[in-house]
């Protein structure tokens, strides 16, 4: 199993991990960081440079307790916010097109 083994601040909210299988990834962790555990992080700067690796966790984590699921960085998942919207889109999609073939 692959876990990140450090992280390097860059700029923005670009971060350079290391993962314990020796490659390097670079990933832009704004998509990630919405929801009222994150939103702190987007809006000061100085906790967002406060990430660093949990050993045991093997991800990132902050200051304030906020961690992000090591997979999906080291896969490119999308962030769950985004599957929940994905998934709400569909299903309204759906009702609808259900409610126009039932007139």
């Amino acid at each position: 199993m692959i876990r990140i083994q450090s992280v390097k601040h860059l700029e923005d909210f670009k971060v350079e991990l290391l993962l314990t299988d020796g490659k390097r990834k670079i990933v832009d962790l704004e998509p990630y960081l919405y929801g009222p555990i994150f939103d702190p992080i987007r809006a000061d700067r100085t906790l967002f440079k406060t990430i660093h690796v949990d050993k045991e966790l093997g991800t990132v984590v902050w200051d304030n307790g906020a961690d992000i699921d090591p997979d999906v960085l080291i896969l490119d998942r999308k962030p769950v916010w985004n599957d929940k919207q994905s998934l709400q889109l569909q299903v309204s999609d759906s009702t609808s097109k259900y409610k126009s073939r039932k007139k």
